[in-house]
């Protein structure tokens, strides 16, 4: 499998992220070993996120990895340096697995470093100095620690720039064979060596100095052919084998033919997918740590248990085994009991050896062993064949009852492991259906809807949002939108002046709705609509304007008897699912959707019901409903054989 980022996928993901020049960075995130997250809002498209994954993987996600609610110190860092960064040129180091995204801030020019390479690092730089960075480390020729200047790597063999006579010039320069020479002379790295070797087709094996200069041409082209579709029309392609992805590159590869290939979209779509397939398999492989300490003493119990029984059933075969030779056991007993008194040690011993079924004596401890039955037994000589047997069975009933001790802690640590493994099972299903957020937009922070027309329509939801929406987001070509309720929203119809009778009346119930007047439970309103120029936060001679008022000066465009009820349902904006909350005309090619009323102190929130449905978090729900209680007087939704069918 791959196990890093080559320099042809650093330049690939390089040129994506070139849609986040003029971005601004909003958050910032880190956990884990070096999990770092960088999270820009880009005028017109919303949030996007830079993730750089354990500290080698530099990608944009589909879909936002969870966060730490806590920020670490570095986090907390970056985001006190670099917060609200608009974010300039983002470029790759010459050709080496380093990326420099520039940052402009009032108090100077920051460098955002990322380096993939030695275990990798994230570097905070400005006027050449480290400011921090995500690791300490200090190499032969550099250190990279707060306060120490930033020497980048040293610079290597780029072949997106060199000719053929640099080429040839680093080919001939080695004494390796040609795919080592490949590999770090000419700096393609071995899937790229081994890729130019099978395009021209020369054994790899080849040493360098053997290559004549014809064929080192055909290198240099081959490789400019590889450079070229990189750089002008890549094609991020997955390489699968046996349903897993083994390896993937910006270019379609020679070298892997025999594997089933998948074009994706974008380089960072592809390294998502294959991301989501390392952690589906290190989450599969991962075993609890309490879940393997309890294994491991269930093992041991286990093994101890087997072991009391097997005594268990050898003394009880030992005592029966006296009794079935009882005649052999009985007389070795009073023979070496009476001559034991009479003979010495090593006669004694002697004479007994001399006896079949004797394997041994110890006189000084009276103890013989002998063969019953087919069972080798030791006896106390100085007893009778009952008091031995008796014996032997007591130690058995020991046995035993340290068995059925063993047993009763096994079958605890049995139900210790149920329990223990039910819980991960629980919260593994738990996590496997947790709802994913939808892709994020920057008018989010702001109610919004999106017209019957297609124009978007965002509302204050504060005093603070009020003057925002207004100071920021209405331009020539809007609308403003207000509704006759105090504390209404301010509203802004983006090209509003475009937008017909209906939009206009959407907009004004829009106001309407997210008003007091839902809180109050009305039954129907007015709003009115008006032109930027109307719109004034300069109050008459004695007269003062709150935060988020404004003085409507002029005709006030007025729409009468809008019903206080909303839609909330599924609607696509710019290829991606939302869901929005607006006035139902906006909702006529949804079929999944519900209509609602304020709740009149008896509906509640209704968030999390309509989240589930939805499979979006609550959050998402909550943050687009009006205020106050929400009650669903409707649910449009297609039954389960309609969604199967698709009709």
């Amino acid at each position: 499998m791959k196990k890093e980022m080559s320099s042809f996928d650093v330049r690939s993901v390089v040129t994506e992220l070139s849609v986040l020049e003029g971005a601004h960075m909003d958050k910032i995130f880190h956990w884990g070993a070096g999990n770092v997250l960088f999270r820009l809002n880009i005028q017109g498209e919303g949030k996007k996120e830079l993730f750089f994954k354990d500290k080698k993987w530099l990608y944009s996600p589909d879909v936002k990895p969870e966060t730490p609610t806590m920020p670490t110190s570095f986090a907390s860092f970056l985001r006190k340096y670099i917060d609200n960064a608009r974010v300039g040129k983002v470029e790759q180091v010459g050709f080496d697995r380093v990326v420099d995204m520039e940052l402009f801030k009032a108090d100077g020019t920051y460098h955002l470093i990322f380096e993939m390479f030695g275990g990798g690092n994230v570097l905070l730089v400005k006027d050449g100095i480290i400011q921090n960075c995500l690791i300490q480390k200090t190499w032969r020729d550099r250190a990279t620690r707060p306060g120490e200047q930033y020497i980048p790597p040293k610079s290597r063999f780029d072949p997106t720039v060199s000719t053929e006579e640099d080429f040839i010039a680093s080919f001939r320069s080695s004494d390796a064979d040609c795919v080592r020479t490949l590999a770090t002379s000419v700096n393609l790295g071995g899937q790229y060596a081994e890729e130019i070797c099978r395009r021209i087709e020369i054994d790899k094996n080849t040493k360098a100095s053997d290559v004549g200069d014809d064929v080192v041409s055909q290198m240099y082209t081959a490789m400019r052919g590889i450079v070229e579709k990189v750089l002008d029309v890549p094609e991020p392609t997955a390489y699968i084998m046996d349903g897993r992805i083994e390896d993937f590159a910006p270019i379609e590869m020679v070298s892997h033919d025999d594997m089933e290939s998948k074009r994706y979209e974008t380089m960072s779509k592809l390294i998502h997918a294959y991301m989501e397939q390392i952690s589906d398999e290190e989450e599969e492989a991962y075993v609890d740590p309490e879940i393997e300490k309890l294994n491991r003493r269930i093992s041991k119990q286990e093994e101890t248990l087997d072991e009391y029984n097997v005594q268990c059933d050898e003394l009880r075969r030992k005592a029966e085994a006296l009794y079935t030779d009882y005649q052999n056991a009985n007389d070795l007993l009073n023979v070496l009991m009476e001559q034991s008194s009479k003979l010495t040690w090593d006669k004694l011993r002697a004479g007994a050896m001399k006896i079949p079924f004797v394997k041994d004596i110890d006189p000084s401890k009276n103890m013989v062993t002998g063969v019953f039955a087919g069972e080798t037994v030791i006896l106390d000589y100085t007893k009778g064949i009952d008091a031995n047997a008796s014996d032997i069975y007591q130690k058995g009933k020991d046995v035993g009852e340290k068995a059925k001790r063993a047993k009763e802690a096994l079958e605890e640590s049995r139900a210790e492991l149920a329990k223990k493994q039910k819980g991960i099972d629980k919260a593994k299903a738990m996590a496997a259906g947790k709802a994913q957020p939808t892709k994020q937009f920057w008018f989010e922070r702001y109610k919004w809807f999106i017209s019957s027309g297609g124009k978007l329509i965002i509302a204050g939801k504060d005093a603070h949002s009020n003057d925002n929406i207004v100071k920021k987001h209405l331009k020539d070509g809007d609308l403003y939108a207000h509704a006759d309720v105090h504390g209404a929203p301010s509203v802004v119809i983006k090209d509003g002046t475009k937008a017909d009778n209906d939009e206009l009346r959407q907009g004004c119930q829009f106001a309407l709705a997210q008003s007091k007047a839902w809180i109050a439970a009305l039954s129907e309103g007015s709003a009115f609509w008006v032109y930027p120029d109307q719109v004034s936060k300069t109050p008459n001679p004695g007269e003062f304007v709150p935060r988020g008022a404004f003085i409507i000066r002029g005709k006030r465009n007025y729409e009468y008897h809008l019903p206080i009820e909303l839609v909330v349902g599924e609607v696509y904006y710019q290829g991606s699912r939302k869901v929005m909350c607006g006035p139902a005309d906006c909702f006529k090619d949804c079929d999944r959707y519900f209509v609602i009323r304020p709740g009149r102190g008896k509906g509640g929130r209704k968030s999390s019901e309509m989240a589930k449905r939805f499979q979006v978090p609550e959050e998402e729900i909550s943050r687009i409903l009006p205020p106050g209680d929400v009650e669903i007087v409707r649910e449009v939704w297609p039954s389960d054989n309609e969604a199967e069918n698709g009709e």
